[in-house]
């Protein structure tokens, strides 16, 4: 119970702590202002260069909400057909993972998608390596991007009160992935992948048990997919049981990263709305609101 407690304690702490630096760096992104990000233009340049898209392009609501049902409807068609035609994809099935039924392709696909996250299948046997990065790795990135970008939307709204130029959803939703859940997740991946997690293609791993025997052990690239998960708060984990699973959550470090991560950027963006609207007071008024109703439920699954 004690180290409950003092656990909860020290992440809240930590997302106190790191959310507000964060949401400030967010709100700098979503301006186009100076970042130490910068570097990472002329490859953004060049996404948009080969997708021909002008990221300058200023956009209303209706040209925004365009751009994002086009960008979803192309995620959707990725998903559903890698998910069903993954048997027959030659590289990064080790274990022979069959094609994914179209029902729970289609299941899984509009889950997805829609940054809902609903697990019908068991990641180690429902799905090749292929899918579980280029698939519900990847989606697990562009889903949140476009939440992302679409508060920051929501952002120039409130400025400007009006909706005819609330920015181009296009570099919205680049820069989300590039400068914001991209470094994330490649931090967090390399806690998890220093503590223990898996992160390979070798398929099943023979393990001898205390008893004598011979086991055959589900593994995988975990770090890249569970980094984005928490990061994202999505859900798809890579095995069935998500972070129950020793290999998702090896220790009480991983424990509290993966617990961090899933708040760093919730609570940031509350920061960020706070800078960009130049309203730091309300900001914080949101984020002691969220943090008390989140407490409520948090003393009640303790205490039970």
């Amino acid at each position: 119970m004690n180290s409950e407690i003092s656990g909860v304690i020290f992440i809240l702490l930590l997302t106190l702590v790191l959310s507000y630096p964060l949401g400030k760096y967010i709100s700098r992104v979503f301006k186009g202002e100076k970042v130490w990000t910068d570097f990472l233009l002329p490859f953004e340049n060049f996404i948009f260069r080969i997708c021909s898209i002008n990221p300058n392009e200023p956009m209303d609501w209706k040209g925004n909400m365009k751009a994002i049902l086009r960008l979803n409807l192309v995620f959707f068609l990725w998903s559903i057909i890698i998910l069903m035609i993954q048997g027959y994809i030659p590289i990064w099935n080790p274990v022979e993972i069959i094609n994914m039924e179209a029902t729970l392709a289609y299941n899984t696909a509009t889950s997805f998608v829609s940054n809902t996250n609903l697990q019908h299948y068991s990641g180690e046997t429902g799905l090749s390596y292929f899918s579980q990065l280029l698939v519900v790795g990847f989606m697990q990135f562009v889903s949140a991007a476009v939440g992302i970008a679409a508060l920051a939307l929501l952002f120039k709204g409130l400025v400007q009160k009006q909706g005819t130029d609330l920015g181009n959803f296009y570099n919205l939703f680049l820069k989300s992935l590039t400068r914001i859940l991209l470094p994330l997740s490649f931090v967090v991946a390399v806690i998890l992948l220093l503590n223990g997690m898996p992160q390979t293609f070798n398929g099943l791993q023979e393990v001898h048990t205390l008893e004598g025997d011979t086991v055959q052990v589900a593994t995988g690239p975990l770090s890249s997919v569970i980094s984005i998960k928490q990061i994202g708060t999505n859900g798809g984990g890579f095995f069935g049981p998500n972070s129950t699973h020793p290999f998702e959550n090896s220790n009480y470090l991983t424990n509290i990263t993966e617990n961090f991560s899933i708040f760093i950027i919730s609570a940031a963006l509350i920061f960020a709305f706070g800078f960009y609207l130049n309203k730091n007071k309300l900001a914080w008024i949101f984020f002691f609101v969220t943090l008390l109703v989140f407490l409520i439920f948090v003393t009640s699954a303790i205490s039970l």
